[in-house]
């Protein structure tokens, strides 16, 4: 038995041999289940600054420490942002449901920014002390790719070449 989120539907799976009652049972504790886990994976704003505090510790040696660090639900085709002059950071609500070291690469790619603007040498050299960086990189890539798959995109091919 599993469940799952696909798009704005929930999806829970179980054997057919169910009774009514056995259903609603299941499906019950299995949304109980799913929402725990959804909670887990997206914690709150504060708990979100905590996070990003603790990243900025262990990976860029205390050198930056955000003022605000919070979920928000208008950016659909970036991950994250970050505001240098303020020190706030902003993550996409399309994160929620990943995995933590993905948030995690989203959050130290934020709180980088905060040191070093661009995306230059520099830059790249703070992110990569990230041992995940390169698999969150390619997770969020496949993420954002998908929907081209969906839809039949060739120019996926085209685009891996590059």
């Amino acid at each position: 038995m599993s469940a799952y989120r696909d798009g704005d539907k929930t999806v829970v799976l179980m054997p057919a041999t169910f009774s009514r009652a056995e259903e609603r049972r299941w499906v019950d504790r299995m949304l109980e289940r799913l929402r725990a886990r959804e909670e887990r994976r997206r914690p709150s704003d504060d708990a979100l600054r905590m996070r990003a505090l603790e990243l900025a510790e262990r990976y860029l040696d205390a050198a930056v420490r955000p003022d605000s660090v919070r979920w928000v639900d208008n950016q659909h085709t970036r991950w994250g942002s970050c505001t240098p002059e303020d020190g706030s950071i902003r993550l996409s609500r399309r994160l929620s449901g990943m995995p933590s070291w993905v948030v995690d690469y989203v959050l130290l790619h934020e709180l980088t920014h905060l040191i070093e603007p661009n995306h230059g040498p520099a830059f790249w050299d703070l992110v990569t002390r990230f041992p995940k960086a390169e698999r969150a990189r390619g997770y969020l890539e496949g993420v954002s790719a998908a929907p081209r798959l969906a839809a039949g995109g060739d120019d996926l091919i085209e685009e891996a070449d590059d």
